[in-house]
């Protein structure tokens, strides 16, 4: 079993993360590991979406658990080995002004460890990307 989080801050809005998370049909525009995703529906527990990895085949991922402006999880299956991935928004000290946002992977079966590596090896740069439209989006709307 592989096992990883990955965090960083934000003055961002907690709806100006779930917004641009929930919006599916354009992570492409922010995450440059994603080549295209869509959403057909709503964003809700059981709702799947398609993605397609940059350089990679399209793949299916289903949404686990949703709890709105707080935390999603997603869950990909690809034969023996499972990728889980939550995203969460995390208040600091209490306060929403200053926010935490963390993504964590879980990979079991055989190869989990590299697979794990391999999923996870953009999260810095995923985060930082996501943080840098959200505090965008959010001067905008000021």
């Amino acid at each position: 079993m592989f096992h990883r989080a990955f965090s960083t801050t934000t003055s961002a809005p907690r709806a100006t993360i779930w917004a641009l998370w929930t919006d599916v049909n354009n992570w492409a525009n922010w995450n440059a590991g994603v080549e295209h995703a869509q959403l057909t529906g709503p964003f809700v527990t059981g709702a799947t979406f398609s993605m397609t990895p940059s350089g990679q085949e399209a793949m299916t991922t289903r949404l686990t658990r949703v709890e709105e402006g707080v935390v999603f999880t997603d869950e990909t299956a690809l034969d023996d080995i499972c990728v889980t991935v939550e995203h969460r928004i995390e208040a600091m000290d209490g306060d929403d002004d200053k926010l935490r946002i963390v993504y964590s992977a879980t990979v079991t079966g055989p190869g989990a460890e590299h697979v794990g590596a391999a999923v996870t090896e953009d999260f810095d740069d995923v985060l930082a990307a996501l943080v840098k439209m959200a505090e965008h989006s959010s001067v905008e709307t000021a």
